[in-house]
C-alpha cells in the first residue's frame, strides 16, 4: 500500500464482469478528472495464443490435465507483483497490451502481445483488472499492495452463461471448446481464484432472479433487471449505509457488513460506492505529494 502512489485492483474470474466494472471506475476517473495507469491482467499471461496451445499440451503430456490461464504457472505473477511494488514507491513500471481476436488489432495479429512499455508519467493511481489482483501464495503477495481491491462474483452457474455467451459471439468458440475450458479451469478456480475474494475490501456478487439450473443451455444471458446484486464490504466502518439505502431504493441490509440492491441499480451502487474511496486514495495522495 503506498500514499503517494495509490493501487486499485479489479479481481475476477473470466466471464464475471469485470470489463463492465471497469467501464464505470473510468466514467468516474473522468468526471472526478483522474489520471489512471491503466494495466490488464492479461498483459501478465505467461504465453501467446500459440505458446499457451504448445504449453498446455506439454502439461497434458505430463499428467496436468488442469494447466490453464488460471494458473500461477501460466503467468508472469512476480512480474505483477514488482509493477504494484514499483508503482507503490515511486509511480513507475511497466505493462504490455494483449491482443483479443474481439479487439480492433492494428498490426498485430490476435492472440499476441505488443511490446512492454513505461508506465504514463504523473498518474494519481495505479488500475488493474485482471485474474490475479488479490493473489497470494508461501512466495508473493500481489494482494497486499492493493490499497483498494474489489471482487466480481457473479454465482457460477451466471458466470458460465456469461462466459458461453462471450466466447461463442466474441470470440467464435463452439459450445463445447468453452465447456472444456471451464472443466479445465476448476481445480485452478478453487485454489488460486476463489480464495482471492475472501482479501477484497469489496466484493460484487450478481445473484440471477431466474433459473440458470442448466447454464449451458440457456439462450440468454440473464439481465441486471432480472438480477440481485450482493455487496459484501469487508470492513463496513466508515460505510454509509444509512445514505446507501435510501439512494438504492428496494435495497436493504441483510448483514452488518452486507447490502442487497436490485441488479438494475448496480451502475448507480458501484458510483455511489466508490466514488468516495477513490476520492480519499486521491486526497491522500495529494496530501502525501
Amino acid at each position: 500500500m503506498s500514499a503517494r502512489h495509490p493501487i486499485m485492483a479489479v479481481t475476477g474470474s473470466s466471464g464475471a464482469g469485470t470489463t463492465s466494472v471497469t467501464r464505470t471506475i473510468e466514467q468516474i476517473f473522468r468526471r472526478e478528472h483522474v489520471r489512471a495507469a491503466m494495466v490488464e491482467g492479461d498483459a501478465f499471461h505467461r504465453y501467446d495464443r500459440d505458446g499457451m496451445r504448445a504449453a498446455t499440451a506439454e502439461a497434458e503430456r505430463a499428467g496436468n490435465h488442469h494447466f490453464c490461464h488460471f494458473s500461477p504457472q501460466a503467468n508472469l505473477l512476480g512480474e505483477l507483483e514488482e509493477l504494484f511494488a514499483s508503482y507503490g514507491r515511486d509511480g513507475t513500471g511497466r505493462t504490455r497490451e494483449y491482443f483479443h481476436d474481439d479487439l480492433p488489432t492494428r498490426d498485430p495479429a490476435g492472440g499476441t502481445f505488443g511490446e512492454w512499455r513505461p508506465l504514463p508519467e504523473g498518474t494519481d493511481l495505479l488500475y488493474y483488472e485482471g485474474l490475479h489482483g488479490g493473489y497470494a501464495d508461501e512466495r508473493l503477495d500481489i494482494a497486499r499492495h492493493a490499497d483498494l481491491l474489489v471482487g466480481v462474483v457473479p454465482i457460477i452457474n451466471l458466470e458460465w452463461i456469461q462466459k458461453l455467451h462471450r466466447d461463442r459471439a466474441a470470440r467464435g468458440h463452439s459450445d463445447e471448446e468453452v465447456v472444456a475450458t471451464i472443466l479445465r479451469r476448476m481445480p485452478d478456480y478453487i485454489e488460486h481464484i476463489c480464495p482471492q475474494f475472501s482479501r477484497t475490501d469489496v466484493n460484487f456478487q450478481r445473484v440471477p432472479n431466474v433459473d440458470t439450473s442448466n447454464p449451458f443451455v440457456a439462450r440468454h444471458i440473464p439481465t441486471l433487471d432480472e438480477s440481485t446484486l450482493v455487496i459484501r464490504f469487508r470492513d463496513p466502518h466508515g460505510i454509509d449505509f444509512p445514505f446507501l439505502l435510501s439512494m438504492l431504493h428496494d435495497s436493504f441490509m441483510s448483514r452488518p457488513n452486507t447490502i442487497v440492491v436490485p441488479g438494475g441499480k448496480m451502475e448507480l451502487a458501484m458510483q455511489l460506492i466508490f466514488t468516495p474511496m477513490i476520492l480519499r486514495l486521491i486526497e491522500r495522495q495529494r496530501a502525501a505529494v
